[in-house]
């Protein structure tokens, strides 16, 4: 039985550096967003997503603090659903990075 990624082309996306939208030097979802015609325009029909939650940066943002919260500095929750949306409206399905054993390493024992 085949799955939709056996056949997927994934495009792995670093938010703080792919597109910057408001002009702060840091990428952010929204500018994922204004980048969404020239995702199609690759063909690729998935997109990897690197960490976009709350961190203490200690790790490039791997060392997640909150999954319920977005970066506040790459956009708000808001900003993440229409991200989805227009994804999911362009064919392209997205995969979010979970890190599980930086948080772990990180709390209090």
């Amino acid at each position: 039985m085949s799955t939709w990624y056996d056949q997927a082309i994934i495009y792995q996306i670093y938010p703080k550096s792919f597109q910057d939208s408001d002009g702060d030097g840091i990428g952010d979802l929204n500018g994922i967003r204004q980048r969404i015609p020239y995702l199609q325009d690759l063909g690729i029909n998935a997109v990897w997503l690197n960490p976009v939650f709350v961190s203490p940066q200690v790790d490039n943002g791997y060392d997640v603090a909150n999954y319920y919260a977005i970066d506040e500095r790459m956009g708000t929750m808001a900003d993440m659903q229409a991200l989805i949306h227009e994804l999911h409206e362009a064919g392209i399905r997205i995969i979010l990075v979970f890190c599980f054993e930086p948080h772990i390493r990180s709390a209090p024992v």
